[in-house]
Parts: C-alpha cells; structure tokens; sequence
C-alpha cells in the first residue's frame, strides 16, 4: 500500500472512527464532544481551543473524508474505543487505517513489532493488513 494511498484512506475512514464513537459511547452528542474534547485534553493528546458541539461532532461523522476532522478528534476517539469493553473493531480498511494511525500518533513505539505486540488482541487482525502502511507513514515524519 503506497503511502500517499494509505493517508487518502486513513482521512476516509476518519468520520467512520468519530461516528463509532457517537454510536459506542453511550450519551448524548453533546456530552460526547465534551467527553472527547476534556479528554484530550487531559491525555495530552490534543489541546482543541473549543469544544466542539453535537453539531459539529455530527458534520465529522458524517463528512465524505476526514480533512475537516482535526486530527486530535480522532485520535482521542481510538484512544477512547480501544478501552471499551465491548471491543469495537474498524468496519472497513478505510477505518483500519484511520485506527492503525491514530494508534501510532498516541504512542511512541521504537519499532512496528512493538506497535503490534502492544495491540489489543481484539484489534491484531482488523489492523494486520494496514499497521505496517500506517507503520511506514508515520516514520516517513509527515507533517499534518
């Protein structure tokens, strides 16, 4: 997977990754972007200078890609799914590459092998097939 190929789906499958998170996370959408937003936060791994509104958490869900999706947004909604008890998994490769990135980008792995032992097991096989491409993008230093 070229690695430009691997950044246009990682950006499609983002609104999929937001919208998992307003399906799994169980309040409302406002709520939901609060809860999204303090966590990152919090985490440190984003500082967003607003919140953002159920409104606007909606638009990301349900954009034709993830450009106008700041990338902290997703990156907490990967860090916030992969917790969950009920597993989540991506639904297409699309999605798996958004996770496999974001997963990345929320961590500092020195090698792939690290990236992938450290995996929840739920998710080894749905991000198999593109944590090496996201793998090779983020060593490629792309700046976003």
């Amino acid at each position: 997977m070229p690695q430009d190929d691997f950044y246009a789906k990682m950006r499609r499958g983002m609104p999929q990754l937001i919208a998992q998170w307003l399906e799994l996370g169980q309040d409302t959408p406002e709520r939901l972007a609060l809860l999204l937003a303090e966590t990152a936060r919090v985490t440190r791994i984003g500082l967003p200078e607003t919140t953002p509104d159920a409104t606007t958490l909606r638009a990301w869900s349900e954009a034709a890609n993830g450009e106008e999706i700041p990338l902290w947004a997703a990156r907490t909604a990967t860090f916030l799914l992969v917790q969950m008890p009920a597993r989540p998994l991506p639904h297409d490769t699309d999605e798996a590459c958004a996770w496999a990135y974001c997963w990345l980008r929320n961590h500092d792995f020195a090698s792939l092998e690290a990236a992938e032992s450290a995996l929840p097991m739920h998710l080894h096989d749905p991000l198999a097939d593109v944590l090496p491409a996201a793998w090779q993008d983020r060593c490629g230093l792309r700046l976003v």
